[in-house]
């Protein structure tokens, strides 16, 4: 890649996240200010355009504003995107031409219930589809039953901003381990929380 920022098919413009396919070794990349989803085939130095577009942030379902966390979903062959700036995590099927909403709001408000996040900035599934989303903003972790999108809060509380073992401080990264253990990135903590399986 080029060391410099633009929204040719080999730069970026503050790249955040990557997702493999481990069939086919593709690389997906969140290209936050760019506003887009770039794909990169094994060893390729330029990629292409997956879904959004440069200077395209918008709310519809055809946009995407400041892509940020990605989750590349085999079984469903799918990309789940944590749209930071809309407050939602979102599904891209390959070859579609608009997203559906997986969680939050459809219109990019934001807000602390069950049913809304603020700045998601990661998310994950489990092996049975099960989602968990790192809700920055609201300073927890969202536990979603698959195909559902009403949340439980499973790390961290609501709106609370602590140090504490049970409380978070803009978590911005997930990951499971094989018992299905949860591992947060407590960013403004300076630490990694572990959480067993819920």
């Amino acid at each position: 890649m080029l060391d410099s920022t633009g929204n040719a098919t080999n730069q970026f413009i503050n790249p955040f996240a990557i997702a493999r396919d481990p069939t086919s070794g593709t690389l997906y990349i969140t290209d936050r200010d760019n506003n887009r989803i770039m794909s990169y085939a094994s060893g390729a130095n330029n990629g292409e355009l997956v879904f959004g577009f440069y200077g395209g942030a918008g709310t519809n379902n055809t946009q995407l504003y400041f892509p940020v966390g990605l989750y590349f979903d085999s079984i469903t062959n799918s990309l789940l995107i944590a749209n930071y700036g809309s407050n939602n995590i979102v599904r891209y099927v390959f070859g579609d031409s608009v997203w559906t909403l997986v969680a939050g709001n459809f219109n990019g408000s934001l807000g602390a219930t069950s049913t809304t996040l603020n700045g998601p900035v990661d998310v994950t599934l489990d092996p049975m589809g099960n989602m968990y989303v790192a809700d920055g903003f609201n300073y927890r972790i969202q536990f979603y039953y698959a195909g559902q999108s009403n949340g439980t809060t499973i790390a961290g509380i609501t709106g609370v901003i602590g140090n504490n073992a049970n409380t978070l401080n803009a978590p911005l990264s997930v990951a499971l381990d094989s018992q299905l253990n949860l591992y947060v990135v407590d960013t403004y903590n300076h630490r990694v929380q572990k959480f067993l399986r819920y």
